[in-house]
């Protein structure tokens, strides 16, 4: 029974120590002067962007809800989040915060009441904002009608709702620190990673998460917890990557959501619906300058596919010709802005195919932008496809016009089926 309460001591110190380390890590950057977050039209307008290019609007407004008012669910592996209201009313809202207070949420992931923020909400990419843009969003904020609508505490079990073992958590994976520009890289290339690493938070979607749920360095992609998507390697080394892309082609399928190379689906579309189609060329340019700077790691550079079997490869040919070829052409190139390409698309090529998998039998669209405002939809051929058709035809496509991806199996099928619950 002695050494089980030392034991337990110990752990207990232990938790302590976490915590009484976590906090000490919170920094202050004074704003530079009340005008900064004053509420007059250019403060408003530059805040307004800013919000766009974060986007705000995704996480902090509900289905069919009054934007920035909160109550958007957010499901993870540790629970479900709730996006929080935004909006300056006084009960419910921000209206009572300072400049300081939105800073310190936003740099050090604290809230206004002491509370350590949970990472869902992107602190550890948003505590490289300036605070100069801290405070236009603040002041955009504070610019909104006031909606009264409660925030919805966040359904977690333990010990996911535990301050200690966030504190802990805290400890381990986040440093705050705003972004450093590297003078020899030149402006572009800095403004690019200033979107793509903070304000944009690429790397919540576009990097795997350890089973704590932290993001490694690196934008190499990974599959997007819950959502049953996968978001692609950003980076310009890998097969999968960025580097042969045509800058203009990047600057496209960022801003319009379609390009050359391939369309924006899935949680994607959303974001270059909402976000991304509202930034300046100039800074959809300087992202694409940033992501094809990037190296691939060693893991991103995959064994050339071994090929599918034979049988397999001419039942797929035999259902592209007869259900896709009309549209995506029989050399695979398709016609834009109608018909995306599937040869050098790697939306068609990416491991593991679950995003293939899914466009085929669900379907889908790419967003509706002012570059696209009248997208075609992908018909779904769930319901005419069994697991092992729609293994062959993407078997097929994926070996086609150059391309060199691994073959599909009826197994990868039912198994994204049921995770996706198609």
């Amino acid at each position: 029974m002695k050494t089980l309460r030392i034991a337990l001591l110990l752990i207990v110190v232990l938790v302590v120590a976490a915590v009484a380390l976590a906090w000490p890590r919170a920094e202050h950057i004074p704003s530079s002067s009340p005008a900064a977050y004053a509420l007059n039209t250019a403060n408003i307008e530059r805040g307004a962007y800013l919000a766009r290019a974060g986007d705000c609007i995704a996480c902090h407004t509900a289905r069919g809800g009054v934007a920035y008012a909160g109550g958007r669910a957010l499901d993870t592996p540790f629970g479900r989040f709730y996006g929080p209201n935004l909006t300056p009313d006084k009960e419910t809202g921000i209206g009572d915060w300072s400049a300081d207070d939105f800073w310190n949420a936003l740099h050090n992931g604290i809230a206004r009441d002491g509370r350590l923020l949970y990472p869902a909400f992107p602190y550890t990419n948003y505590t490289k904002v300036t605070r100069a843009d801290s405070d236009a969003l603040f002041a955009y904020l504070r610019s909104l009608a006031p909606q009264r609508q409660p925030n919805r505490p966040h359904e977690l079990g333990f010990p996911y709702d535990s301050q200690a073992l966030l504190a802990g958590w805290r400890l381990l994976y986040f440093r705050p620190g705003v972004h450093e520009a590297q003078p020899a890289r030149g402006a572009e290339w800095n403004r690019g990673a200033y979107l793509v690493e903070g304000l944009g938070h690429c790397s919540a979607c576009h990097s795997t998460r350890n089973r704590f749920g932290a993001n490694t360095e690196g934008l190499d992609g990974g599959l997007i917890p819950t959502l049953g998507w996968y978001a692609p390697s950003l980076t310009s080394g890998s097969e999968a990557g960025l580097g042969d892309w045509d800058r203009e082609h990047i600057v496209a399928l960022l801003g319009a959501g379609i390009s050359p190379r391939g369309s924006a689906t899935g949680p994607m579309a959303e974001v270059v619906a909402r976000s991304l189609q509202h930034l300046t060329p100039d800074d959809l340019g300087a992202m694409a300058s940033y992501l094809q700077s990037l190296p691939a790691t060693p893991a991103q550079r995959p064994d050339r596919a071994p090929p599918a079997d034979e049988q397999v490869l001419l039942e797929g040919r035999r259902i592209y010709e007869a259900s896709c070829a009309q549209c995506h052409g029989d050399d695979g190139r398709g016609k834009l802005p109608a018909y995306p390409p599937l040869a050098g698309n790697r939306a068609v090529t990416l491991s593991p195919a679950v995003n293939a998998i899914r466009m085929t039998v669900n379907g889908g669209f790419p967003p509706g932008t002012e570059g696209n405002p009248r997208p075609y939809g992908m018909p779904p051929f769930g319901h005419e496809l069994d697991d092992a058709q729609v293994a062959a035809v993407l078997s097929w496509i994926r070996a086609s016009w150059g391309n060199a991806a691994p073959p599909v199996t009826a197994v990868e099928v039912n198994r994204y089926r049921a995770i996706t619950g198609d």
